[in-house]
């Protein structure tokens, strides 16, 4: 597979990841209702999210509510907030930097600043998948404790929902696909770095002829 290959193949695993950050962000499923003891048949089941929160009735009606207040929500929830938006803002950022600097695209012309550009591209990739790491690792966390705390209810207690795996999936893509794009983009310019380059003596013969000799 050739360095532009794998250089769209990081970019195409980039982007999806990213339309997976925006997924995680915008579904309520971060925590739902957990089914334990007392509590295995429910006539309703209570998803949370970091907008807002969903009530799935038996009969399959749902009814959504955004929160109220910004001030009023957890510290998780905030950073939830505030860590995916950037992410989303900066996989776009990534997007345009990757796509300025790839070798299908004559943008720049190409050598030392095209690839330092489509590696930049790459590292802002990286750092939405690590940036988007902590508030899923932080609200899973969070569940786990609270499943196994003795002193929560059981109806308060929660598991973690399909967004936090969506969004761990979606954190793979992104660190795989801005690591395909930097190794790439790294060994072309390691190949394109020291050009070697070749001239045959001349000297200048009696006959004020170049020596046959000097020529390969």
């Amino acid at each position: 597979m050739t360095s532009a290959a794998v250089e769209i193949l990081g970019l195409g695993l980039g982007i999806l990841g990213w339309v997976g950050v925006i997924l995680a962000c915008g579904l309520p499923m971060w925590q739902v209702s957990a089914f334990i003891d007392v509590n295995i048949v429910v006539a309703q089941t209570i998803w949370e999210g970091l907008w807002m929160n969903c009530v799935v009735q038996s009969t399959g009606q749902m009814q959504c509510k955004v929160y109220d207040s910004i001030l009023a929500l957890p510290p998780e929830v905030q950073a939830g907030r505030a860590l995916t938006v950037i992410v989303a803002l900066l996989g776009l950022v990534a997007l345009m930097v990757t796509v300025v600097g790839a070798q299908c695209t004559n943008c720049i012309r190409p050598g030392k600043m095209k690839s330092r550009i489509v590696i930049a591209g790459g590292a802002i990739y990286i750092l939405c998948g690590v940036l988007v790491l902590i508030p899923l690792c932080w609200f899973a966390n969070i569940v786990i404790s609270d499943f196994y705390d003795p002193t929560v209810p059981p109806s308060q207690k929660r598991e973690m929902g399909a967004a936090l795996y969506i969004g761990w999936a979606a954190t793979a893509l992104l660190l795989f696909g801005g690591c395909l794009i930097c190794c790439c983009s790294c060994s072309q310019r390691d190949e394109t770095s020291f050009p070697v380059k070749y001239s045959a003596p001349r000297r200048p013969t009696s006959n004020s002829e170049y020596d046959k000799k000097n020529y390969v």
